[in-house]
């Protein structure tokens, strides 16, 4: 791999060598013996003026295969900048989902008039009516479709026919329809070629195919494409009617996005919609000020807490050597809990069905936690010369404090998933910072009671 980046890295200086002594078509010709990947790494290090200049001087189906590689946002930037008839070229080469993608974050009448020029616009046109977010906007309308009653011989020249044009992704499984489009089964080309070639398709068939509604989200799409370890995912319409099929390279874009977004919620920020170096400075304060602010007023609830104990507090000043172990310990524990349940919905195994169950599995975590934690404090309050009934204190509040931190981070996931809002945003800071304003509580109330 160091190799590899350093080798891109003397490219990325061999193209602006050429492209600044206006050596157009040889900086061109460079970029276009190299896989697709590794050219849209190339322009990611270029400036959007040099990005435009090869662009205009590569093969469209080069480009093609680079915009299509691109984070969509950067994508539409540089179509942007091109004129319809060689962004027309362009999307022509593109396969009808990537072109739709790219259609989709155009202005309107651009759209339409890039549509009008296209050598075939209904492979693309009837995806631009579902949501980018939906199985329908992931989607490839790009697939063969087999009827019951053909013989396999028929159906493997049809594959022939297709092969020259098609991506190889788009058939390792051939689905069957009936006489009005309705997904009846499916036959993988393995099957196909092992079998016999006077044999019909519904004799070879497997009619317990999996499939998913246009309209679904595509995190559902992608968790059954992952579930039942297909190649490709089937869409159909309302009526069962087969209209597209998901494949690989699609759902792992998908994954790498949600995960990302899951992520930078972790972190206590909205989730970024370009990539990092290309979002300016206010755009990153813009995403991350409103998490800060809330997290602020949320930590003065810790003022308000130590205000209240103040006469406690100045009685037994020993009682805060121990506020930032118990309120960081508390937080850690919570976000551990957190982390962990966030995960488990990620995947499914759990939901809101489980909570108790989670609850009570967490509690008993938490009291593990909290004796060994208190064990732990004990000698650590000791070995400060603390009083016994203060290290008693810390003792029981560390307890205590874990018990609920877990119980907490248990259960606040569950919820915000029933409620429809991301998991992710009651985690991490936001956790750490609940769990110390009553966490503190907690200390300095078992302390009152123990101490007197």
């Amino acid at each position: 791999m160091k190799e590899r980046a350093i080798l891109l890295d003397m490219l990325v200086d061999r193209v602006r060598s050429l492209l600044s002594e206006e050596r157009y078509e040889e900086a061109a010709m460079l970029l276009e013996g190299l896989h697709p990947a590794d050219v849209a790494e190339i322009f990611e290090e270029l400036d959007e003026d040099e990005q435009t200049l090869l662009l205009q001087h590569m093969d469209p189906g080069v480009s093609a295969d680079v915009l299509e590689e691109l984070h969509e946002e950067e994508a539409a930037e540089l179509a942007e900048e091109l004129p319809d008839d060689m962004l027309t070229a362009i999307v022509d080469e593109m396969e009808p989902d990537e072109a739709a993608d790219l259609l989709r974050e155009m202005p309107e009448e651009r759209r339409q008039r890039i549509l009008a020029e296209l050598e075939d616009p209904d492979e693309v046109r009837p995806l631009l009516r579902h949501p980018d977010e939906s199985a329908g906007g992931l989607m490839t309308t790009e697939f063969l479709a087999l009827r019951r009653r053909m013989t396999v011989a028929d159906a493997l020249e049809a594959v022939r026919q297709l092969a020259p044009s098609a991506d190889p992704d788009n058939i390792f499984y051939i689905y069957v329809v009936d006489q009005y489009g309705r997904l009846v089964g499916v036959v993988s080309l393995y099957d196909l070629i092992r079998a016999e070639p006077y044999e019909l398709i519904g004799d070879v068939m497997d009619r317990d195919v999996i499939s998913v509604r246009s309209d679904v989200d595509r995190e559902e799409a992608a968790a059954v494409f992952a579930h039942y370890d297909l190649l490709s995912l089937p869409v159909v319409d309302e009526d069962g009617r087969l209209v597209g099929i998901i494949t690989s390279d699609d759902i792992l874009d998908v994954l790498e996005e949600e995960a990302t977004e899951d992520i930078q919620r972790l972190g206590g920020s909205e989730p970024l919609d370009k990539p990092y170096l290309d979002t300016s400075p206010f755009e990153v304060m813009r995403k991350r000020v409103g998490w800060l602010l809330l997290l602020f007023v949320t930590a003065s609830l810790t003022g308000t807490v130590m205000k209240l104990f103040q006469g406690d507090l100045s009685r037994h000043i020993e009682l805060t050597y121990f506020i930032p172990l118990l309120i960081g310990t508390g937080g850690n524990a919570g976000s551990q809990t957190t982390a962990t349940i966030i995960r488990a919905l990620a995947i499914g195994e759990v939901d809101l069905r489980d909570a108790l169950s989670v609850l009570w599995h967490e509690m008993r975590v938490g009291l593990l936690l909290g004796l060994v934690m208190a064990l732990v404090g004990v000698l650590r309050a000791l070995t400060w010369g603390t009083p016994f009934p203060v290290a008693e204190a810390v003792a029981t509040a560390l307890i205590l404090l874990i018990l609920w931190a877990t119980s907490v981070g248990a259960v606040m996931p569950l919820i915000m998933s029933r409620l429809g809002i991301d998991p992710a945003v009651v985690s991490g800071p936001f956790m750490s910072t609940l769990v110390d304003a009553t966490g503190l509580f907690i200390y300095l109330q078992t302390a009152r009671l123990i101490l007197g």
